[in-house]
């Protein structure tokens, strides 16, 4: 008779993206979970679509991994789609996830939900202390909605729904797309394609700090919270930080990945464009606590980020 442990069925939603094949892929590797994907991509902001998601393959747990996101330039153009879109993928997967009695459900929110002038390194405390970035406001107030939404069903009806804030992710299968991607993307780009001896512009004064956490590291994350991590533990913020506890000015982090590329490049700044909050350190003690530590340090991950993007993508 079998009687080794029953796997833990994790659907992810969001599959298709950098964090989402990122945690299929550490799903894969784990001797105690399942990973379940659907084998198209879905339009989340349609109500009915997680319901009979859930109804079909009755998971476990659900990690919603989907989400409009983007770089300055998106969230500050596209303001109206990232609050709309990202208010709605959550509450239709939280509405879904209570009505079908999941055992577990995780939400990723994003280090922008923090006031643009707070405490640094910032703890989960810090939550609606203060005014949000305004270059990224709607996108950062959606984020908020969603991690008060699953605290709120907890408290209301012990769901057991919480929420991982990750800083600033990189790492295969980013979006490289001009206008819409990440700084660490967009640098990468920019990099890859400029010529040796050229000048690469980079927005902004080249000061401004980040956290920044190779998607890997996220997935161990999210891995461990999915087997040792409930709503309970997380009060009475209800999420934890998930970081790295290092920071990188932008300036550095454009020089190191022109070092990664092994090109001869001079790098100019556009202070016309905006820098977004001076500095974005969370303070992830409390994971750390339990017992979770990040492993892949920037200069490691750059170069694994590199050399995936020149053998896959065709830019």
């Amino acid at each position: 008779m079998n009687t080794s442990p029953k796997k833990l069925r994790v659907f992810i939603a969001g599959h298709t993206g950098m964090v989402g094949r990122a945690l299929h892929r550490a799903l894969d590797a784990s001797p105690d979970m399942t990973a379940i994907i659907h084998p198209k991509r879905l339009d989340y902001t349609q109500q009915t679509v997680p319901h009979e998601l859930l109804e079909r393959y009755q998971p476990d747990a659900v990690v919603l991994c989907a989400a409009k996101v983007g770089g300055i330039h998106a969230n500050n153009t596209q303001r109206a789609d990232f609050i709309e879109q990202n208010l709605s993928i959550q509450l239709n997967w939280i509405q879904a996830a209570h009505q079908h009695q999941l055992k577990k459900f995780i939400l990723l929110g994003s280090s922008c939900i923090y006031p643009r002038d707070t405490q640094q390194p910032i703890p989960e405390s810090a939550l609606l202390t203060g005014s949000c970035e305004p270059t990224n406001q709607p996108y950062a107030i959606a984020k908020i909605a969603g991690i008060e939404l699953c605290n709120a069903f907890h408290h209301q009806y012990q769901d057991n729904f919480f929420a991982i804030m990750p800083p600033n992710q990189y790492g295969p299968f980013d979006n490289f797309t001009v206008g819409e991607s990440h700084v660490v993307a967009a640098l990468l780009r920019k990099v890859y394609e400029a010529a040796d001896g050229d000048t690469i512009t980079v927005w902004g004064s080249g000061t401004p700090l980040r956290e920044f956490m190779h998607v890997d590291d996220l997935a161990a994350a999210i891995h461990f919270c999915l087997r040792t991590v409930n709503a309970s533990d997380c009060q009475p913020h209800g999420f934890f930080n998930a970081g790295t506890g290092d920071e990188c000015s932008i300036r550095d982090l454009a020089t190191a990945i022109i070092a990664t590329s092994g090109k001869n490049l001079s790098i100019k700044f556009d202070p016309s464009m905006p820098d977004g909050m001076p500095r974005k350190l969370m303070d992830s003690s409390l994971l750390h606590a339990r017992g979770w530590q990040s492993s892949i340090d920037l200069y490691t991950g750059l170069n694994h980020t590199w050399d995936w993007m020149k053998k896959t993508l065709k830019l």
